[in-house]
């Protein structure tokens, strides 16, 4: 394909998948659950650290999670005392685990309090062109508090060469505007030009059929890779091209 039929091409994807119906089978629809910025925050930040594996299963641990917090997230991070923590206890989603939940939930309470929220953390340190300095300082100032060193391993450092992909995912969810329905747009301060693309076995096997990506490894260096492809095909929204790979490699299988 030339470049201007792959633009119509994807272009053409973005327009199937970036629909409302596309949240009832995707993690985003646990962040759609609530009307309060923070919630949003708390309910999407969580449900995309444990998005691996099995979607369904991705929601149903979620979903739990945030029942588990009484359905009030923010309310329960910045609230709770220790014994408030018990529901927590039991809780797993393949290798995130009570220990980590509750070091999580202490993190956060640690970001609203001492950096302003997540938000103001990640408007600090973002450039007009990139997220991935924004999510190494915000995993470095949420690991302020004590912490078992395990837990550091479920928020990913672009900077020690991860592709980052599901705090990027986050990211697109907060940050991305389109009035489509499905992400939420919360943050207006971050341009959607300095987002990544959330790159996983999917969207990395499809960018490279495609040949938008040719490096192997799904990492920092190919993160980098695809965000240029995609920049290149618009500049101002690049991340939307995560809808047409997502879906080319999940539901048809490209």
């Amino acid at each position: 394909m030339t470049p201007n039929e792959l633009r119509d091409f994807l272009n053409e994807k973005v327009e199937r998948y970036n629909r409302p119906d596309f949240i009832s089978s995707d993690p985003i629809q646990i962040p759609h659950q609530f009307s309060q910025k923070e919630d949003i925050e708390i309910a999407g930040f969580l449900a995309a650290t444990i998005a691996w594996g099995n979607r369904k299963m991705i929601i149903k641990s979620a979903q739990s999670l945030i029942e588990r917090m009484g359905n009030a997230p923010y309310d329960f991070v910045m609230t709770h005392r220790e014994s408030h923590l018990e529901p927590l206890d039991g809780f797993v989603h393949r290798t995130f685990n009570a220990t980590d939940v509750k070091t999580f939930i202490r993190g956060l309470r640690h970001v609203y309090t001492q950096h302003g929220g997540m938000e103001a953390l990640f408007e600090k340190h973002h450039t007009s062109h990139s997220m991935q300095p924004a999510i190494s300082a915000f995993k470095k100032h949420f690991f302020e508090i004590a912490h078992e060193e395990r837990t550091q391993k479920h928020i990913s450092d672009p900077l020690n060469n991860s592709a980052a992909k599901r705090i990027n995912m986050f990211l697109r969810w907060m940050v991305r505007q389109d009035k489509k329905g499905v992400d939420l747009g919360l943050w207006k301060n971050i341009p959607m030009a300095a987002l990544s693309c959330p790159l996983d076995v999917h969207s990395g096997n499809v960018a490279r059929k495609l040949g938008l990506l040719s490096r192997k490894q799904n990492d920092a260096k190919a993160l980098v890779e695809l965000d240029t492809a995609l920049r290149a095909l618009d500049p101002y929204d690049p991340v939307k091209y995560d809808f047409a790979l997502f879906g080319l490699g999940v539901f048809e299988q490209f």
